[in-house]
């Protein structure tokens, strides 16, 4: 079993979250930590297994969430969630949503309020 894989059944893992990262703390990507994030269309398959961390957050962003919410509901440190997310980017498997600009509605600034709230206490 490699390092980064989690099997939700087991033990508590031992292995230290930066592992997962070799270390890395800076993403790939400029990753903001309100921005939704979705998955591409199946082009390419995975390289891991099913209980990979990778493929969970794969999983997880079929619902747009946040980079602060994946995070909280893999229960990862926000560094390696953002570190993960952005290699997952690179390799063509997430795509990144803008976040809001000078141009924003008030609705669509108080859907960003609200997100970015129910991701900060999640974590």
């Amino acid at each position: 079993m490699d390092y980064w894989e989690r099997d939700a059944d087991a033990e508590p893992s031992l292995v230290r979250p930066y592992i997962l990262t070799a270390g890395r703390t800076d993403p790939t990507v400029h990753l903001p930590l309100e921005a939704p994030i979705e998955t591409l269309p199946d082009e390419k398959p995975v390289q891991w297994p099913g209980n990979d961390v990778r493929g969970q957050i794969l999983r997880l962003c079929s619902e747009y969430p946040s980079v602060a919410e994946i995070a909280a509901r893999l229960s990862l440190p926000l560094g390696v969630a953002r570190v993960l997310i952005g290699d997952l980017v690179t390799q063509g498997y997430l795509r990144v949503h803008t976040t809001l600009d000078g141009a924003a509605t008030l609705d669509e600034r108080r859907e960003l309020i609200g997100r970015t709230l129910r991701g900060l206490r999640a974590l």
